[in-house]
């Protein structure tokens, strides 16, 4: 911005431009002028992380003094690690002269809702607990239902796995208060924008706790150490509204009344895992039962409500040494050095026509095992909020249709799953479940039937040889080395080899046998979708049911399926209006 001065020279006018900060700094100098302004910088790491330096860099770049500046608040940041200089973009507002009166993200009031009509939240994941906020809002009392416990005690059951070498069915990775993303690392990086308000939903983790840098980071991410205090203050919230959050109670089936002209839902039967009591509850229902309630997607099955298989991505995860993986995506020998973050990484390619690509990024992480049930191995990842373990790992997983799972094992008399072949007709929409199945109870076989996992290093898969040791693992409860590539279906296998291929040409030093895959990686997502009207986001025949989030089949990430969750909470004080 600047502006014009008029001045008087030799009885001629003569327009001369001056800069619009020249005369802030003399404002400045003069009379303490108060002001805030925003500036996009293109700055050294060494800068963008050390607060004194970015406010001497400002008021050096800005003509201001650095005494003035009170305060700089980061609006956006992100890496640029395209040339072998880094860059780090921001956006920021500076504070001249004076103090920020507002906190850094906005607040969501929450109001007393005791007495309200009452609206059935079933699963305690992001869709769950954002719909149960958002119900709130909307003058409704949410009543939850968690088939596991609350986020402190599940992680006890968590660290039995290791030692028992048994996940617990109730409680584990993917079932309890917080859902699969509450010990899954806590990434909020959502390419879904078009649904509704991402800023909202970081807005409220950060109310209830979170690190402001979520709002401004081009990746946010709150970690797995921190992010269970923010779903515990999320709970204490809606209990302090007058809602209802109850543990270790699964819904077993849903009440359905069928007098009217249309089917209604309005209500369920639920079962008290700790006493064994039947308990029923009515009102309209939010299922966010995550992409993992198997028992769920039997139960809707059975009961002849209107779902669909529905694609979903598959394969292992694989694992780096941090450091190895710093010198690539950030071209120097010493890694990141003292002040970036630990690098991330993003691949993806078409192989035979389907997509292979990195999922789930986690720098400076670990694996984790992440199964829901007896004779299962599965596989995710995590990271800390300092991202500062020694390993980076990500899902590397290959595309997959309904009609890929037809050919993915072999005929009984070749040694294939009876039970698989007889259910997996493509009308079946339990037939890409059924295949996750077989795959994982595939993997336990392979893994000595415990939770140690196959393991093979990345070059002898692409190789097709065995790997006679494995590198030092994250995993906790040990790695078994087995023929990854004799085993997997071949339409993964194959398919990740080329990938892998690709990936190294791309990424020199990538492709490597310090390099461990870790099998596997099967719930990205969920394998059914539950049919609903796009409008009113209630079932396609039943009223009053709002399947929702992940184990919807209509979100993918812990933002996004917080999204959907106050969407249906929407639909759902407009269906009780009706």
């Amino acid at each position: 911005m600047s502006f014009i001065v008029i001045t008087k020279e030799n009885d001629d006018f003569v327009r001369k431009e001056r800069l619009f900060h020249d005369l802030l700094l003399l404002l400045c100098i003069n009379i303490k002028f108060v002001m805030t302004q925003e500036y996009q910088l293109r700055v050294l790491p060494q800068i963008a992380y050390r607060d004194t330096a970015l406010i001497n860099y400002i008021a050096k770049e800005k003509g201001f003094d650095a005494r003035t500046i009170n305060q700089v608040r980061i609006l956006r940041r992100s890496i640029d690690a395209r040339q072998r200089t880094i860059y780090v973009n921001l956006t920021v507002r500076v504070y001249i002269n004076e103090v920020p009166q507002d906190d850094q993200y906005t607040h969501t009031v929450y109001p007393d809702v005791s007495g309200r009509p009452e609206v059935i939240v079933v699963g305690e994941g992001p869709g769950g607990l954002f719909a149960s906020l958002r119900l709130i809002e909307l003058g409704l009392r949410p009543i939850i239902l968690e088939r596991g416990k609350d986020v402190r005690e599940r992680k006890k059951d968590m660290a039995l796995i290791t030692k028992t070498q048994k996940a617990d069915p109730e409680s584990n990775y993917c079932f309890g208060e917080g859902g699969a993303g509450a010990y899954s690392d806590g990434k909020l990086y959502t390419r879904s924008k078009k649904r509704g308000s991402i800023e909202k939903i970081l807005n409220v983790f950060c109310q209830h706790g979170a690190s402001t840098a979520i709002l401004a980071d081009a990746h946010p991410h709150i970690g797995t150490d921190k992010l269970p205090r923010v779903i515990e203050n999320m709970r204490l919230q809606i209990l302090k509204s007058g809602g209802e959050v109850h543990f270790q109670t699964k819904m077993t089936r849903l009440i359905v009344s069928s007098g009217q002209a249309t089917d209604r839902v309005v209500g369920v039967e639920a079962v008290n895992l700790a006493t064994g009591k039947e308990e029923t509850y009515h009102g309209p229902v939010i299922l966010a039962t995550g992409h993992s309630a198997r028992d769920v997607y039997r139960y809707l099955a059975e009961a002849k409500i209107e779902i669909e298989a529905k694609g979903i991505a598959v394969g292992v995860r694989l694992e780096h040494p941090s450091h190895l993986i710093d010198q690539i995506q950030y071209h120097s020998k010493q890694g990141r050095g003292q002040f970036l973050p630990a690098a991330e990484y993003s691949f993806v390619t078409q192989v035979d026509g389907r997509g292979v690509y990195s999922f789930c990024m986690c720098p400076g992480g670990f694996v984790i095992p992440a199964a829901t049930g007896p004779e299962q191995i599965v596989v995710n990842g995590m990271s800390p909020s300092n991202r500062g373990t020694k390993w980076s790992n990500s899902g590397m997983v290959v595309e997959i249709h309904p009609e890929d799972v037809l050919s993915s094992f072999p005929s009984p008399s070749e040694g294939g799953s009876v039970d698989y072949i007889k259910s997996s007709p493509l009308g079946d929409p339990l037939c890409v479940m059924r295949f996750q199945e077989e795959l994982e109870k595939a993997c336990w076989q392979q893994g000595n039937m415990k939770q140690t996992a196959p393991a093979q290093r990345m070059a002898d898969f692409v190789n097709n040889r065995l790997s006679y040791d494995l590198p030092e693992s994250s995993y906790a409860p040990g790695l078994i080395s087995s023929p990854l590539h004799f085993w997997l279906p071949p339409f993964i296998a194959h398919r990740l080899q080329e990938g892998f291929k690709a990936f190294g040409k791309k990424s020199h030093g990538f492709l490597t046998n310090e390099a461990v895959l870790i099998a596997t990686e099967t719930r990205t997502s969920s394998p059914v979708r539950i049919l609903r009207d796009r409008e009113t986001l209630q079932h396609v025949r039943l009223q009053g049911l709002f399947p929702c989030g992940e184990g919807a089949g209509y979100a993918g990430g812990i933002v996004s399926a917080g999204v959907d969750g106050e969407r249906c909470a929407e639909m759902c004080a407009e269906y009780i209006k009706s």
